[in-house]
């Protein structure tokens, strides 16, 4: 029990970093909302993973596109809302923060669950489920004052955005790179190949995110 709750803190962190990125454009008001709801589908979605964990990370291309999509994320975090919030009713917003939560965090828990579960096996097999339950909902209070802290930081720091959106594109790097079909045809890389693609895929996603940006921002302009 020990073991998952603290496994459960220590990878609320990213949660914790990507529902407060996919929250900062919401409405002060809507924020808590977005942060629960986020929260609550990623509780979900882990608890839904341990099922498949271990037969997830046996299926080839699975980490590679996992990994796209967390740049795609990352990118996209990068790149300015349009200015006409007053358009946009709030509950489509907080539900398009509730999607990019999920999706990030499906992604992100691949290689998670399999932490949870192993810690779990240790218990009789009665017990397993009920004790990753049990962790996960430990940790819900963690991310949730986790994600306000990050916002609050965000809002005084505005380049924390970019040190959030760095952290999905380093997340992709190490997925990508432990992909069973890499590691069948070039062997497991040893940690400082692991660590230089983790590097790339951080600056990758900053650079891109900032082009990107410095393109919309260029064309607003011209109009």
């Amino acid at each position: 029990m020990f073991q998952i709750i603290l496994i459960d803190i220590l990878l609320g962190g990213d949660n914790a970093v990507v529902i407060a990125l996919a929250c900062r454009n919401l409405a002060p008001k809507q924020r808590m909302q977005g942060i629960l709801w986020g929260t609550a589908g990623a509780i979900i979605l882990r608890v839904i993973l341990i099922f498949f964990a271990l037969t997830l990370l046996t299926i080839p291309f699975l980490k590679i596109v996992g990994a796209l999509l967390l740049v795609w994320i990352g990118v996209k975090l990068l790149i300015p809302e349009d200015d006409h919030h007053d358009n946009i009713k709030g509950g489509s917003s907080i539900l398009a923060a509730i999607k990019t939560i999920i999706v990030a965090d499906f992604v992100m828990s691949l290689d998670n669950v399999i932490a949870i579960a192993g810690a779990a096996q240790n218990a009789h097999a009665d017990h397993q489920l009920g004790l990753v339950i049990f962790g996960l909902v430990v940790s819900v209070p963690i991310i949730i004052w986790g994600s306000t802290l990050v916002l609050k930081l965000i809002d005084r720091f505005p380049l924390v955005v970019t040190f959030g959106a760095a952290l999905l594109g380093w997340i992709a790097g190490g997925m990508l790179i432990t992909d069973i079909m890499i590691e069948r045809n070039f062997g497991v890389q040893p940690l400082v190949v692991k660590l230089t693609a983790e590097v790339i895929g951080a600056v990758l996603v900053v650079l891109l995110g900032r082009y990107l940006a410095s393109r919309k921002k260029t064309a607003v302009t011209e109009a």
